[in-house]
């Protein structure tokens, strides 16, 4: 497969990393199944390349598709760099959640602002092992995607439930559910959602600078409401097949609106003020490993 030239926003790709209980875009079109290698290892499965609302969309479960992956387990470095990779400029995740918040009820959708994380277990940078790059955070989803995400969610939400924009999404290690005490506390940090995947995702989205935003599912109440049950697998199965179906419209229409405009974000120049360590003090397997994310700041490594 030759490819075009990516940097070229015309050209580049719409990543869609589909979270629990959704495997699969029934509306993707002339799908190719493609095994990417990367020097992090296998991504989570096989990349589906096709055409989705008039744009080449890449989707990639980020579970498996037979969700075989814990939380701390997804190979979340491999599959960003395959997303950069074959040409991807946006991400949407849509991702199950629990509900912090009383009026963010079960089946409905939050479009979030905001991290805090409490994971403890993951790399959650391509740069080590002699090269260093910080990357600002302040705002970790892109504010134009997420904008445009939102207004077609709230074009194609059933009457009866509701999409939310902005909320902090509280990233919690997993892959069990939070105790009541850790769900209070999050909750008096002002926190909308709980989840286990987004935050890891768009720290290295932003790494490889790649726009990133998220459609957080409500699923449950997490486990802090004294009149509703406790957070089980069941009780999230069956809302995920009910999250499912309008996820992917809504993944549709938006990725019709990024066909035409193809929005540009602080995040395509993350790495512009974020590279840290001198090209030439990068040990050459590092640069090799790096090259795909640094090769339009330190030029094209030739080994």
């Amino acid at each position: 497969m030759q490819n075009p030239d990516f940097s070229n926003p015309q050209n580049a790709r719409l990543g869609v990393l589909g979270g629990s209980g959704l495997y699969n875009i029934d509306e993707l079109n002339n799908v190719q199944e493609l095994t990417i290698k990367t020097p992090f290892g296998d991504p989570s499965d096989q990349l589906r390349l096709g055409n989705l609302g008039g744009m080449e969309v890449v989707f990639l479960a980020r579970h498996g598709r037979h969700h075989t992956y814990t939380p701390t387990d997804i190979p979340y470095r491999a599959n960003i760099w395959a997303m950069k990779s074959l040409g991807v400029r946006w991400i949407l995740s849509p991702s199950a959640v629990g509900s912090l918040k009383e009026q963010i009820r079960p089946l409905d959708i939050v479009v979030p602002d905001q991290f805090i994380d409490r994971t403890h277990q993951r790399p959650v940078t391509f740069f080590t092992e002699g090269a260093v790059a910080h990357v600002t955070m302040a705002d970790p989803f892109c504010p134009t995607l997420s904008r445009i995400l939102a207004e077609e969610g709230e074009r194609l939400m059933p009457e009866g439930r509701q999409l939310h924009r902005g909320g902090t999404y509280l990233a919690m290690e997993g892959p069990a559910f939070s105790t009541r005490a850790e769900s209070n506390l999050y909750r008096s940090w002002g926190c909308a959602v709980i989840g286990m995947t987004n935050h890891t995702e768009a720290r290295l989205a932003r790494e490889a600078e790649i726009a990133y935003s998220s459609l957080s599912m409500a699923t449950d109440y997490d486990c802090w409401h004294e009149k509703e049950d406790n957070v089980s697998v069941n009780m999230v199965l069956e809302n995920l097949r009910a999250n499912a179906a309008l996820a992917s419209k809504i993944v549709a229409s938006t990725a019709q609106k990024l066909a035409s405009l193809r929005p540009s974000s602080p995040a395509h120049q993350a790495l512009r003020t974020g590279l840290m360590t001198a090209k030439e003090m990068v040990p050459s397997e590092t640069r090799t490993k790096l090259d795909l994310l640094t090769n339009q700041y330190w030029g094209k490594f030739k080994n």
